[in-house]
């Protein structure tokens, strides 16, 4: 089953959807104006339930089958907020808000899901029922586990959870995903290190230098990697910023740095927050001074689980072709708060390409309308090969 014939129709009106969107962005948890007509559209569509306000701003959609006997309820997942960067991917519908971006394909992602939800309201070719889930706040904002806390699980019943995400890069269309861990957990750490304040040049014997115990720090961090961690598993420690004293002579008291930790298994997880702590903490001594090591866990591990993540590839299939889906893909070191979902029920989570151009949140970055029909047929087929209707 290709591209889903009512939905081909819907292509332009998709398009238009998409582009506003996009010219409106918004962050975390502030996306009203998306909210609002998302909830709009799916109310206009005929959704048997549409609820604001889950998780602060997100928004449920709630469509039942010309049957519900099989008892099955499955939640669909798309991401409403924008990035805080200053667009220059040159389209006529670029962002009208200075300093703000749909740089990670939300508006993509939203739009898809909406035009699904068209489709599966008019239809009902299906026994049971799906919830529709739009989110706020998926960038740093943990939005997936404040709908969660709202009660998005238990409220409806929702027994599977699936997502999809757009990849550059990916040829447009293609469709790619794996069993286990997709994408890594996404922690945050924070050092600061004292030492003791001084003249750079005419005293440095008398001060404790901050600057050099950092410096000290960043390159020690990286032997956690190299010499604690499995080699056939993955981690990634990067010192993102280091800030310390304020003109050409003076040593300060003290430095800050911060920086990201991401990986791909709970025990290595754990092993390299004790170990950071640890190395920090023992360097700084080395050197007279002292470390306060702050580590914030943020994003687990996206673990798609195996049967859920079979029957995801066999949708795509239907949708793409066997030729463009990769099953059994390496999973990748970015981080994602459907994590949260997937902690809580059963589902899958997968990749759809949208062509060569920039990355992920890059300035530049352009979603490909292309893949609005492929997206919204894919969640289409997935709900109603998931629940037939007989």
């Amino acid at each position: 089953m290709p591209i889903i014939n009512s939905i081909a129709a819907l292509a332009d009106d998709m398009a238009a959807w998409r582009h506003d969107f996009h010219e409106h962005p918004e962050l975390l948890y502030e996306v009203h104006r998306t909210a609002s007509i998302v909830a709009d559209k799916l109310r206009a569509f005929g959704c048997d339930e549409v609820v604001t306000g889950i998780g602060r701003t997100g928004v449920v959609g709630v469509i039942r089958g010309r049957n519900t006997a099989s008892g099955r309820t499955i939640g669909l997942r798309a991401d409403m907020d924008a990035l805080p960067i200053l667009e220059t991917s040159g389209v006529p519908y670029a962002s009208k808000t200075p300093g703000v971006m749909h740089a990670c394909g939300h508006d993509g992602h939203t739009t898809m899901l909406l035009g699904a939800a068209k489709h599966l309201a008019e239809t009902r070719n299906f026994d049971g029922t799906v919830i529709v889930i739009f989110q706020p706040a998926e960038e740093g904002g943990a939005g997936g586990k404040a709908m969660i806390d709202d009660g998005l699980m238990t409220r409806w019943g929702i027994q599977e959870v699936y997502g999809m995400h757009n990849m550059p890069g990916l040829p447009a269309g293609h469709f790619t995903l794996s069993p286990g861990a997709m994408l890594a957990s996404a922690d945050a750490i924070e050092i600061k290190v004292t030492g003791k304040g001084g003249h750079g040049g005419a005293g440095p014997h008398k001060a404790v230098d901050s600057i050099l115990i950092g410096a000290q720090i960043v390159g020690a961090l990286q032997s956690i990697v190299a010499r604690n961690v499995d080699p056939l598993k993955s981690a990634v420690i990067s010192i993102c910023a280091f800030h310390g004293g304020t003109t050409f002579n003076v040593i300060p008291e003290t430095v800050e740095m911060k920086g990201t930790v991401r990986t791909l298994d709970p025990e290595i997880r754990d092993l390299v927050e004790r170990r950071i702590a640890e190395v920090a903490d023992a360097t700084a001594r080395a050197y007279g001074g002292s470390a306060e090591t702050i580590y914030t866990r943020m994003y687990s591990v996206t673990m798609n689980h195996a049967r859920q993540a079979a029957f995801a590839a066999d949708v795509a299939r239907d949708i793409a072709g066997p030729e463009r889906v990769n099953d059994q893909a390496l999973p990748r070191m970015g981080g994602e708060d459907f994590a949260f979902m997937l902690e809580e029920r059963p589902g899958a989570f997968v990749f759809l390409g949208i062509g060569e151009g920039a990355e992920l949140h890059h300035p530049a970055y352009r979603f490909n309308d292309d893949v609005l029909t492929h997206g919204a047929s894919y969640w289409v087929r997935l709900v109603e090969k998931s629940m037939p209707a007989g």
